[in-house]
């Protein structure tokens, strides 16, 4: 089997941080006219608006969402949701960056599609620098080495969400009541430590990952999206209630956790990569600009109400996830299990897309009845891999900060505003655009340099695990 093959039958190029398999552009590829007419858009396109709308929010809510209370308290009651409408305006913008330099080529080149790692590679082959244009392949490289490292930072977010989760399910399950109301602190019945907890979690995730049916994972999509949306309105209906006076709380945080918060925001922000699979399925493509600011608008609103209540709610107790924080009675303790089965089935979905492009690489390279195999034993490694990531480095929040500040940054940031300028530098663009491209990415670069560094200057410092939890409020 050539690596095309099985590219084409078993690895659906949707480049995505969380759409379902089942919308992947290749159909629409496969149905492209080859008489030399130009069809930007695959007549096999079925979905319509809404469905375009419920992908994009989905693909933009995670693990990342439930960090961002920390996130704001990085930041500062004030500065955190105001740096949150910049840094989500400035993302939606470098998405429609990359939607119309796509076009652009589309247009250009005949194409049908092209994906984020083409159009990157195509920018540089029209870059007025010859040493560009001659390693132009190297953006292609680029995009999908940053989208393997996104795409296992996830998977080794939800390794530690897990174990921290269930951990701390159990240890509180001896003093779990039916009473959500009454301020009780809980003393936490010691088990093991949440190391064990993620080497528990692996031979299942795994198992689960073995499974390459692209319909059969679309299942467990839908599970976890009906999962986590139950969890998160459950959330919200705690933490609008009996909010503490925010006077206490800090306008703007020191700027020494800034850096954390650039790194969870931005890693929440990260949902560049599915944005144009979304809208070459569309039915109707010239309706997605719309779909696109009004989906971001959407996700940029609860973005910051969730991450201003929670901090409001649990002040400077609010942990990594603020999953953690809720009570400990038995109907929030549920909502926090509910959240992990979500996540735990959406780690297949985020594992496909490092699986599309390094699978292939080694399954091509064997002989044929060795191919399975080899494909079940890289699956392992990688999962293997991402335990073992998890495991060094424990903490939900540095976890999430770190992914962000590294690879998310790049992705979303500094390479769309510099795809633009190679773009369409030869064709003519005014220095205001150039001036404000070179801007984002240089902010990009900036907060990918100091929130990584930050990121693993925390890493190495001692951390006091707390012993008690309170059941309704940090506040008690």
């Amino acid at each position: 089997m050539s690596t095309q093959r099985l590219r084409n039958e078993d690895y659906a190029d949707y480049s995505s941080t969380d759409v379902s398999p089942e919308e992947s552009p290749s159909e629409g590829l496969n149905n492209f006219s080859s008489s030399g007419s130009y069809q930007r858009f695959g007549e096999s396109s079925r979905t319509t608006w809404f469905q375009t709308l419920i992908h994009l929010l989905k693909g933009n809510i995670g693990t990342g969402l439930l960090g961002l209370p920390l996130a704001v308290k990085n930041a500062g009651i004030l500065m955190g949701p105001l740096s949150l409408l910049v840094i989500g305006i400035v993302a939606v913008h470098c998405m429609s960056i990359l939607v119309k330099c796509a076009h652009h080529f589309c247009h250009r080149l005949n194409k049908p599609f092209v994906d984020y790692g083409e159009t990157v590679m195509y920018g540089l082959e029209s870059s007025p620098i010859s040493w560009l244009r001659n390693h132009a392949h190297w953006g292609r490289h680029t995009v999908d080495f940053f989208l393997i490292v996104t795409q296992l930072g996830f998977c080794c977010v939800y390794f530690v969400f897990l174990a921290d989760n269930f951990k701390q399910v159990i240890e509180a399950a001896n003093g779990t009541t039916n009473n959500c109301h009454n301020n009780e602190t809980v003393i936490l019945t010691p088990t093991m430590d949440s190391r064990l907890y993620m080497l528990s979690f692996l031979p299942f995730l795994v198992l689960l990952v073995f499974v390459r049916n692209l319909r059969v994972l679309s299942i467990f999509s839908l599970l976890a999206n009906i999962t986590m949306l139950v969890s998160l309105f459950m959330i919200y209906q705690f933490i609008v209630q009996g909010i503490p006076d925010p006077r206490r709380l800090p306008l703007v945080a020191p700027w020494k956790t800034y850096p954390l918060f650039f790194g969870t925001a931005i890693f929440s922000f990260e949902g560049i990569g599915m944005v144009l699979p979304l809208e070459n399925k569309m039915k109707d493509p010239r309706k997605f600009p719309v779909i696109l600011y009004v989906g971001m608008a959407i996700v940029t609103t609860l973005y910051i109400s969730l991450g201003c209540l929670g901090y409001l709610q649990f002040g400077a107790d609010i942990q990594g996830s603020i999953t953690l924080n809720l009570p400990n009675c038995w109907l929030y303790q549920s909502v926090k299990l509910l959240y992990s089965i979500g996540i735990f089935f959406t780690y297949a979905i985020q594992f496909f897309v490092p699986a599309e492009i390094i699978i292939p690489f080694f399954v091509s390279r064997v002989p044929e009845h060795w191919e399975l195999v080899v494909d079940l034993l890289v699956r392992t490694m990688l999962v293997c891999l991402t335990c073992i990531l998890a495991i060094l480095i424990p903490r939900l929040d540095l976890v999430i900060s770190l992914v962000g500040s590294v690879s998310s940054s790049a992705l979303a940031l500094i390479i769309p505003p510099l795809l633009e300028i190679t773009t369409y530098y030869s064709e003519g663009l005014s220095p205001l655009t150039i001036a404000k491209d070179a801007l984002i990415s240089i902010l990009g670069f900036v907060g990918f340099v100091v929130g990584t560094y930050e990121a693993l200057y925390e890493l190495i410092q001692p951390s006091v695990a707390p012993s008690i939890i309170n059941s309704t409020s940090a506040f008690a």
